[in-house]
């Protein structure tokens, strides 16, 4: 049967169509080829998000596309990476992650990599020395055991209280044997300490909260921490990723001079490096 010129052109058009599509299979790298290896990571907004936004560039150089999840509060970024829902977190220290550890049944987070400490301090609006601090004092301290015990540690140096052992960084209100000052705790959420330290008489608050409520540890706080803190903020992977390729690059990346000078830089002391 003789085919109408209509039906002739629509046959050469389908043919070539097929023809461009497997040459084109010829030469087409596969998807995988060029894709680049992700990473989803959980982090507080100041400093750790900052820090890995920072560094997105250098590891897209290396084949690495890095996502960051930003929380607000310090229990959902543990909870999603101990679930499976992201590959890692920034934004804790060892002691916070011993405690989660306890408490959430978690065996999958492993830390990989120290990247900075962010030295914890106290703050007052009202009071400008230590000596000042009153009688019966109001303190609120973060109620996450582990900044709560450090919190008094803090306080214990200062001499404001004493401490069964003053080593402890699991220690409790329990753990006080002398409070000569009769301070008053207040145990709140450590993301509100900031918004609240106008209605207390002093507030032990972690850096990147004060960061973000513009107060500077080293110039605002009536004391801080010293270098020797045992804090440092870590890079968490869960264990089946945590020898991934796309993991050493990160930790290449955090522990790179850029990284180093930027922390300097920006934060002023407020935020030391680790490495």
């Amino acid at each position: 049967m003789k085919l109408s010129f209509q039906q002739q052109f629509k046959r050469r058009l389908t043919l070539a169509a097929v023809a461009g599509v497997a040459v084109a299979g010829l030469f087409a790298a596969p998807v995988s080829a060029f894709a680049n290896d992700v990473l989803t990571i959980a982090a507080s907004p100041v400093p750790h998000a900052e820090i890995l936004e920072f560094i997105k560039p250098l590891l897209a150089k290396e084949g690495v596309e890095l996502k960051v999840k930003v929380f607000t509060d310090y229990i959902q970024p543990a909870v999603q990476v101990n679930e499976k829902h992201l590959d890692g977190n920034f934004f804790l220290h060892q002691p916070y992650l011993n405690e989660f550890k306890k408490s959430h049944s978690n065996d999958i987070e492993v830390p990989i990599a120290k990247v900075h400490v962010e030295p914890f301090a106290a703050y007052s609006s009202k009071y400008k020395k230590v000596a000042d601090i009153p009688n019966g004092a109001t303190v609120a301290i973060p109620n996450d055991p582990s900044n709560s015990g450090r919190a008094l540690l803090l306080l214990a140096k200062q001499g404001l209280l004493t401490l069964k052992d003053p080593t402890n960084i699991s220690a409790t209100k329990k753990d006080i044997v002398a409070n000569p000052k009769n301070l008053k705790f207040k145990e709140l959420e450590a993301a509100t300490l900031p918004r609240v330290l106008n209605q207390v008489d002093l507030a032990l608050i972690n850096t990147n909260y004060a960061i973000e409520a513009k107060l500077n540890p080293v110039k605002d706080s009536l004391f801080i921490e010293d270098a020797n803190s045992p804090y440092a903020n870590l890079l968490v992977a869960r264990d089946d990723n945590k020898d991934s390729p796309a993991f050493k690059k990160l930790v290449a990346a955090l522990h790179s001079p850029e990284v180093k000078k930027f922390i300097e830089e920006k934060y002023k002391g407020a935020v030391v490096p680790a490495f």
